[in-house]
């Protein structure tokens, strides 16, 4: 603006003084800029947009995985006396309502993470995920599992009366035991009756890799 005014004045002694700036011009030209700084919203309105041109992003928290599947055992798949009793739950299951992972397999891992769990913990006692939130290990989750089978195994369930701790010591001393007076196997013991696993979550992981072993 002031450069423009400097102009204007040359031209008008150029010419002759014909050339003149009105007093509107002028004040126009000779006025300070405006001021950068704003008060009141405006200028927390600046604020915000310059502190959020420089804030990091906000960090996003993983989401739970919503595809889990509910009423899903994930047990020890190398234990007999484990794959017995899975054996016996399909045979009386005849609603289809249980599924069924084995803990070796990696699409186990969801499942335990999502209730705080790891391997050890699900090798001590076996994890019954009935639904979003709810998940059961050792004999509630045994007793749970009952309650969905059809007349008269889901009368079982009853036992839940019993105090958890007396429950689980009797859980407890066949499960640190099972290995010995049972046996185990190198690999998944379903693998050895395939007819079993379309009611496993995990039958794709397992049958590569049962194709792997060959």
């Amino acid at each position: 603006m002031q450069m423009a005014l400097m102009i204007l004045q040359r031209l008008s002694v150029r010419g002759g003084g014909n050339f003149k700036i009105s007093p509107s011009l002028h004040s126009l030209f000779s006025r300070p800029p405006p001021s950068r700084l704003l008060s009141g919203a405006s200028a927390n309105l600046v604020d915000d947009d310059l502190l959020s041109q420089h804030s990091p992003p906000p960090l996003v928290k993983p989401l739970i995985p919503t595809i889990l599947q509910p009423r899903v055992v994930v047990y020890d798949g190398v234990c007999h006396l484990c794959h017995r009793g899975v054996k016996w739950v399909i045979a009386a299951d005849k609603h289809r309502k249980i599924k069924f992972c084995c803990l070796q397999s990696k699409v186990a891992e969801p499942y335990m993470r999502l209730c705080g769990l790891d391997r050890e913990d699900v090798l001590r006692r076996f994890l019954f995920i009935e639904g979003p939130g709810l998940y059961h290990q050792g004999s509630s989750a045994a007793l749970r599992l009952l309650s969905y089978l059809p007349l008269p195994y889901s009368a079982l369930s009853i036992l839940l009366i019993i105090p958890t701790p007396l429950r689980d010591a009797i859980y407890d001393y066949v499960a640190k035991r099972r290995y010995d007076w049972f046996g185990k196997e190198e690999d998944c013991l379903v693998l050895k009756e395939t007819e079993m696993l379309e009611r496993f979550i995990d039958r794709d992981e397992l049958l590569d890799q049962n194709q792997s072993d060959l």
